[in-house]
């Protein structure tokens, strides 16, 4: 019984974990989109006024022209190309999601940020109560994760095999098998979605995982690259149980 009802827990807590963080999400896009959208037809204005008159612009004016361009980038608002970038949204479904993830992990990268004052707002209550959530939700893996550590020690002890050598190996084994999982076989998927080089997937893997989040290399944020849809959900995925697996090798 005690170990069904864990069942129905560990069931539980997964399930709202991801319903908290979809609910997230959505909320964010619903705060956040409209805005962006302005931001982007304004940015796209100030690129168009720049283009007729750039040949007599002052000094001054040029300046302002840079500063708001910066502005713009910093934004996450590429005035690059043709119109038909206003269409694609930061704040689609799978771009709020993986922030919905990073803020509930603490990563934070710093790329897409919530810029109106209910997504701010939000964004700290959201923080609040899903940081917590997001802890026991890394535990409760973890201990799953322990627990079939476990049964793989019991079975080499049936074996024959000594305590001490047996604790050495599973740990060894999930060691070796994370880094393979979360760190070698990424890096690789990096390489060929994002065309980093393989050190460069590498790095933004330990950076991500470790929750430093720098934000200097960020997953489909490359203007003009074609990435396929729901990439950066796959992503926060990945992240989520690259964290597990983190707070696995504490406990062990």
């Amino acid at each position: 019984k005690a170990m069904c009802s864990g069942k129905l827990q560990t069931g539980l807590l997964v399930a709202g974990y991801f319903v908290y963080l979809l609910v997230g999400a959505a909320v964010f896009q619903a705060l956040e989109r409209t805005a962006e959208k302005q931001e982007k037809i304004a940015a796209a204005q100030m690129k168009e006024a720049f283009l007729q008159n750039f040949t007599h612009l002052t000094v001054a004016e040029m300046e302002q022209f840079m500063k708001n361009l910066t502005e713009a980038i910093q934004n996450g608002v590429y005035p690059v190309g043709n119109e038909s970038h206003i269409e694609d949204s930061n704040w689609d479904f799978s771009n709020s999601f993986f922030f919905a993830g990073t803020v509930v992990s603490t990563i934070g990268y710093g790329t897409l940020r919530p810029k109106t004052a209910g997504g701010q707002i939000f964004c700290v209550f959201f923080a609040l109560f899903g940081i917590p959530l997001n802890i026991v939700f890394l535990h409760r893996v973890g201990k799953i994760l322990s627990l079939l550590c476990k049964k793989l020690g019991k079975f080499l002890y049936e074996k024959g095999m000594r305590k001490k050598k047996i604790k050495f190996l599973t740990l060894l084994f999930f060691l070796a098998m994370g880094i393979l999982v979360f760190l070698c076989l990424p890096s690789l998927f990096f390489q060929i979605t994002e065309g980093w080089s393989y050190s460069e997937g590498i790095y933004f893997a330990f950076i991500t995982l470790s929750t430093i989040g720098f934000g200097d290399y960020v997953v489909g944020k490359q203007p003009g690259r074609n990435y396929f849809s729901y990439y950066r959900t796959l992503v926060a995925i990945w992240i989520l149980f690259g964290l597990a697996w983190i707070a696995l090798l504490f406990n062990l």
